[in-house]
């Protein structure tokens, strides 16, 4: 039998559609298509009015520089494996069970000692404040209100002890490995200094990548980015805090020749938890527990390191399966909604990660913009577990969705 839909339900359906490319979304197509329907496309202006994340996009896209907005949309190549992301947990079915008390639904979640409000955490985004004056600092007041865990990128645009303070506890941290030991070792001494209890090394972005949508639909007069940039459309190595009094002279920010030797010389050289960033396979994953690690972020960074064409929640069940519940595994890479993060919680995460979410957030509100999307998606997870019967999050398994290779 043919299904009808409403009128209004297609045009809602269109502009997702629209929101989901970074084409539409650099080139302005979506405020072009809402000066023709405002009445389906309306701004909202003020995060209270939010009903779920995808609010925020348009609004942060009316206030962020052009050029940062192009950055922050884009992916790799064709962008494949940035929609991949997000297309992958509209394969994954949830399972819901039945008559079970959901009065008493717990999202509390331990990571290494620390009690978190949520499983949910804002992943690692360099120059914050390239969204938000306060840009990291908002990120940091924002995750302490809500209980909520942050990992700051080694390109913050802010001091991590000056995030630290904000966040009311050390946060964890994400390395990009320099060129130089020497400068790799003094990061990871001041971020031992500031007490953080994790090192994720990011491992999938050593080469650099091809970022052909955001070469696109940047600003055609470079110039402009001067009023950012001393050296045009990027940041350098002084507007990143974290190489602060560290002579950067021919060092490279990260380290193509980087090899499992190293991570075994970073293993050895800190004793705070050390996880990997950008580990997509089983293959991987068997080396990152030989070789000492203590958890592995699934993660293709956000769909702008290899175009792969394959989505983590794709990847996270091998992972998942390979390490069998020696470490933790986390997940980054397409979350939107509650629901997304109960399916990679049932999937084998320990906790999922956000990032475009919380930078539109910022960038349309600043610190009360990161405080609603954490508030929405925390509620909408909350509300899957209650709907789903599951009162605590370890609780959550893979019992309680079908994917389409998998079944009960």
């Amino acid at each position: 039998m043919k299904s009808f839909t409403s009128p209004a339900h297609d045009r809602r359906a269109f502009l997702r559609f629209l929101a989901a490319s970074p084409y539409v979304a650099a080139m302005g197509g979506v405020r072009a298509y809402a000066q023709h329907a405002p009445e389906i496309a309306a701004v909202i202006g003020d995060p209270k009015e939010a009903l779920s994340v995808l609010d925020f996009e348009e609004a942060a896209h009316r206030k962020v520089l052009p050029g940062h907005w192009a950055y922050m949309v884009s992916g790799v190549d064709e962008d494949a494996t940035l929609r991949a992301n997000r297309e992958g947990y509209r394969h994954v079915q949830l399972r819901p069970r039945r008559l079970r008390d959901a009065t008493k639904v717990d999202m509390r979640t331990d990571l290494f000692g620390t009690v978190y409000n949520s499983p949910i955490f804002t992943c690692p985004t360099g120059g914050e404040k390239f969204f938000n004056l306060d840009g990291e600092l908002a990120v940091a007041r924002a995750t302490k209100a809500r209980g909520a865990m942050q990992m700051l990128s080694t390109s913050t645009s802010t001091p991590l002890e000056d995030v630290c303070k904000a966040h009311g506890r050390p946060v964890w941290y994400q390395l990009y490995a320099p060129s130089s030991w020497d400068a790799c070792e003094k990061i990871v001494r001041r971020v031992e200094a500031a007490g953080c209890p994790v090192i994720a090394l990011t491992v999938d972005s050593t080469t650099g990548r091809n970022s052909e949508t955001y070469l696109r639909t940047r600003p055609k007069d470079l110039r402009q980015c001067q009023g950012c940039h001393e050296n045009g459309p990027g940041p350098t190595v002084k507007e990143r805090r974290m190489y602060d009094g560290i002579d950067m002279t021919g060092v490279t920010t990260s380290n193509p020749a980087m090899t499992w030797d190293f991570v075994d010389r970073l293993r050895k050289a800190t004793k705070l938890k050390l996880f990997i960033k950008g580990l997509d396979t089983r293959e991987d994953a068997r080396l990152a527990v030989e070789h000492g690690l203590d958890g592995i972020l699934v993660s293709n960074h956000g769909g702008r390191a290899t175009e792969t064409g394959r989505s983590t929640i794709e990847a996270l069940p091998e992972v998942v399966t390979e390490v069998a519940g020696r470490i933790p595994v986390f997940i980054d890479g397409g979350v939107r909604r509650g629901t997304d993060v109960f399916k990679a919680l049932a999937l084998g995460a320990k906790a999922v990660g956000i990032g475009r979410p919380f930078l539109w957030g910022l960038g349309a509100f600043g610190e009360a913009g990161v405080d609603r999307v954490l508030e929405i998606l925390q509620g909408e997870l909350k509300l899957a577990m209650g709907n789903c019967g599951t009162q605590t999050v370890a609780a959550i398994d893979r019992s309680y969705v079908a994917t389409p290779d998998w079944r009960p």
